[in-house]
């Protein structure tokens, strides 16, 4: 498994329509992403975060070409350092998607964001992908994941999912002619059937218990307050018997 073949495939046809989803959603999904550091893991040839207004962003990736060069499992960023974390279709080109998982936690800050972009089984890619069989090329080789088991595994780290999105419905076909014309099935199934559709987004935040600071006793004793004294009143039947 190869994320190189996987950036030559979305120039084809296919790649194609489901780049140019993809970047529609990102779009309007990391534009209110606040902070000063974002960072896209693999795919170094294309500016996925564009439209995220932060002051740094960049590119780390195995392959030349980005802006830093390292295993996606093993990010050269000090711990709670980034405020957001792109992995387009990392984790099913990963051979440690879980290590992937774990070191974006890693350098990611309270409250801080991640995007995962993948393939889902659970769609005509997905029976695609059980017909090609063993050696076959991007991106029918990649270990395609539920959104579900996804979510697990964010949960299990600390992250919230904030939202998700499917798209990409038509049929895994070759020529662009006929991706145009079965595109109609991206508008029925964003309405009747979501979550079948062939790639999906997911937004999630790196969520910290809260802590209650405990200080020191600076005062031993707390003075006493001032009150007002009560006024002695003798009773005026005591007095006539006097």
């Amino acid at each position: 498994m190869s994320m190189l073949d996987l950036k030559d495939w979305l120039h084809t046809p296919q790649g194609h329509y489901l780049l140019t989803w993809e970047q529609d959603v990102l779009d309007s999904m990391v534009a209110d992403i606040f902070g000063y550091n974002a960072v896209q893991i693999g795919l170094p040839g294309f500016d996925l975060l564009r439209a995220n207004r932060m002051p740094h962003r960049f590119t780390c990736a195995r392959a030349p070409g980005g802006d830093a060069m390292a295993n996606e499992f093993e990010l050269p960023f000090a711990s709670a350092s980034v405020d957001l974390v792109l992995l387009p279709h990392v984790l099913e080109f990963s051979a440690h998607p879980h290590r992937v998982l774990r070191e974006v936690e890693r350098v990611l800050v309270a409250e801080g964001s991640v995007v995962i972009s993948g393939l889902s089984p659970l769609s005509l890619w997905g029976v695609r992908r059980l017909l090609a069989g063993r050696g076959s090329k991007p991106p029918w080789c990649g270990q395609y994941r539920t959104v579900m088991r996804i979510r697990d595994w964010m949960s299990l780290l600390g992250f919230e999912v904030q939202g998700s999105r499917f798209g990409c419905h038509a049929p895994p076909v070759s020529s662009e002619r006929w991706l145009q014309r079965w595109q109609f099935l991206d508008r029925a199934g964003a309405r009747w059937w979501p979550v079948l559709g062939a790639a999906y987004l997911l937004h999630g935040v790196k969520r910290v218990q809260g802590m209650r600071l405990i200080t020191p006793h600076w005062r031993e004793h707390k003075s006493a307050s001032k009150r007002l004294s009560p006024v002695a009143q003798r009773d005026a039947g005591a007095r006539t018997t006097q």
